[in-house]
């Protein structure tokens, strides 16, 4: 018998056509106006800023009794165009005064300074630096606060060659420039790849009473290495040590840690060796840092090398570099040896945290070893380590995935009975497990006893049980599941709503199929090519054959699919 479909639906297939062709039009997605009307008005906006805070600045200076010459008066009253403070060029004899400098030669220092600070205030950093400039000619002295301010500003706007120039004004007048300006300043040049200027820049820090710290140095370095420049950045450093630069850890680590990962542990440890010669004295986290790298590569015997010579410096290795260890040994799946650093753990004095059993659990439950894995997590409670959730979790999984799904359900019930409360992750895990496994009436249960905990779903969850009612075609209870997912506005994925719509065009169920897309559609989500070929084919079959071609035709004449799709053969067929 044909299953009809209603109009009403039909009407509503038409407008989530609308809906999404529309969406694609929508004003959002036509952000040239948009742009133009919010540009035009933070421009208006920040002239009528500008002239008030500038009027208020005059008043100030009137006040002080402070001289001010017409020009800058005008400028002051409103001409914001390009021949800002230059209106009254008729009053000028000399037509070079139509200059910028012209506007401030007549000035004394302490009204320059004030109309620096004004320049400063309404974030006309490049005309403040063209002050400073004029300034110094005339032997005048800039503000000091505002050429901080002037020069970090202009690094912010990536304007560092102006930058450079208002760093220079700044001490050829007497000031010393702080190290945060300087580190700034250089770091700049170092991202721009300006090493050169960089360095000069360090070498002249001396001059002004600042001196490089550790962060200028790591610029310069991490400049060096992003050019390949590995002999160099090594040399750069020594030179500075046998200068009297103090032996920053945190630099000298940089520098052995980017050898190690460009040119090799081996060529680290030279490194390392060296700078013990010119005061530098490495610790746990250098070594720490070297074992990882070294770890991460499979390069057991370098771990092992780096570990000896930790040792032979009388450094005790902490909690964070044996698990280091223990993540190399894992990678190798050289599980003895890693139940060995386990005991090394004990002996010295350094027990085993749940994070540290963690991570031999979850390499052997990544390997499939789950009976060691569980062996493990025994040895664990035994030693008086307590599970956390992570390891019940990472357990729980290795369940799941070996298709021990009573004995996980049990898992489950045992953390509630230890006091641990599942999370999660936890209820995503077995449920997940329990819908693929057909079993969706317990993976209900769990899910109903989630709420209960007040632990909220999320798409994974909701994304499982749709998935587990699609396999078991209990179809009515899937679109009431997404109707319930509609409603509590959590997004799920495209392909969940994708496979509802598909199953239920292929039982005939076109009705509910496209209250299913309309729910897709408004939630902003964007049905494929396949969804809409299914929901024809679905019409088609169920005797709306003229209402399937013009759908059809609809979404070809949008570009939605093309005249030689699939579904054009299939019509044909009604």
């Amino acid at each position: 018998m044909v299953n009809l479909v209603s109009s009403q639906s039909l009407h509503r297939l038409q407008s989530c056509s609308d809906h999404l062709i529309g969406f694609r039009d929508h004003p959002a997605h036509s952000s040239r106006k948009v742009s133009v009307f919010c540009v035009s008005s933070s421009i208006n906006g920040s002239l009528e800023l500008e002239s008030c805070t500038a009027k208020t600045k005059v008043s100030g200076l009137r006040s002080k009794g402070l001289p001010l010459n017409d020009q800058w008066r005008s400028g002051l009253n409103g001409n914001h165009h390009k021949d800002f403070g230059m209106t009254d060029y008729k009053r000028l004899s000399n037509p070079m005064r139509y200059h910028f400098e012209g506007l401030f030669v007549d000035n004394n220092q302490e009204s320059n300074n004030s109309i620096l600070l004004s320049f400063c205030v309404n974030g006309n950093l490049v005309k403040a630096s063209n002050l400073m400039d004029v300034m110094a000619r005339l032997g005048q002295i800039p503000d000091f606060s505002a050429c901080i301010s002037v020069i970090r500003g202009l690094v912010r706007m990536d304007r560092l060659e102006k930058a450079q120039t208002a760093l220079k004004v700044f001490v050829f007048s007497g000031g010393s420039p702080d190290i945060i300006t300087y580190n700034m300043l250089i770091g700049g040049l170092c991202k721009r790849g300006h090493l050169r200027l960089a360095m000069n820049i360090v070498e002249d820090m001396g001059f002004s009473g600042c001196s490089p710290d550790a962060i200028t140095y790591n610029s310069i370095i991490r400049c060096m290495f992003d050019h390949h420049m590995f002999d160099q950045a090594i040399r750069f450093w020594k030179e500075q040590l046998r200068k009297g630069c103090p032996p920053y850890l945190i630099t000298s680590t940089l520098l052995v840690e980017v050898v190690c990962k460009n040119r090799g542990v081996s060529r680290a440890m030279e490194v390392l060796n060296d700078l013990t010669f010119e005061g530098f004295f490495p610790d746990t986290v250098t070594y720490t840092l070297l074992i990882n790298i070294a770890g991460k590569e499979g390069k057991v015997n370098d771990v092992l090398r780096v570990l000896l010579d930790l040792l032979a410096r009388g450094l005790d290795p902490d909690s964070f570099t044996y698990s280091t260890i223990l993540h190399c040994r894992c990678r190798g799946r050289n599980w003895a040896e890693a139940y060995e650093v386990i005991a090394i753990m004990n002996q010295a004095s350094k027990p085993p945290t749940p994070a540290t059993y963690n991570i031999l659990i979850n390499g052997l439950c990544k390997c499939g070893c789950l009976d060691q894995a569980i062996d493990c997590f025994n040895k664990m409670v035994g030693e008086g380590c307590p599970p956390n959730i992570v390891t019940y979790n990472t357990l729980l999984g290795a369940l799941c995935k070996e298709g021990l799904l009573d004995e996980a359900l049990e898992m489950v019930h045992f953390l509630k009975d230890v006091g641990h409360s599942p999370d999660l992750i936890t209820y995503n895990t077995i449920i997940d497990a329990l819908a693929k496994n057909r079993e969706i009436k317990k993976a209900m249960d769990l899910f109903n006893e989630m709420i209960v905990d007040g632990i909220r779903p999320d798409e994974v969850t909701y994304g499982s049980l749709v998935m587990g009612f699609c396999r078991e075609e209990l179809l009515e209870e899937a679109v009431e599941m997404l109707r319930h997912i509609f409603r509590s506005k959590v997004n799920i994925k495209d392909i969940t709503y994708a496979l509802v719509i598909k199953v239920l065009c292929r039982k005939g169920l076109v009705d509910a199929a496209i209250e299913v897309l309309d729910m897709m559609v408004s939630g902003r989500s964007n049905p494929s090519r396949m969804t809409y070929i299914s929901l024809i084919q679905g019409l088609a079959k169920s005797g709306m054959a003229e209402g399937a071609t013009r759908l059809h035709e609809k979404l070809i004449k949008r570009n939605v699919l093309e005249k030689d799709s699939s579904a054009l053969d299939f019509l044909y067929q009604y």
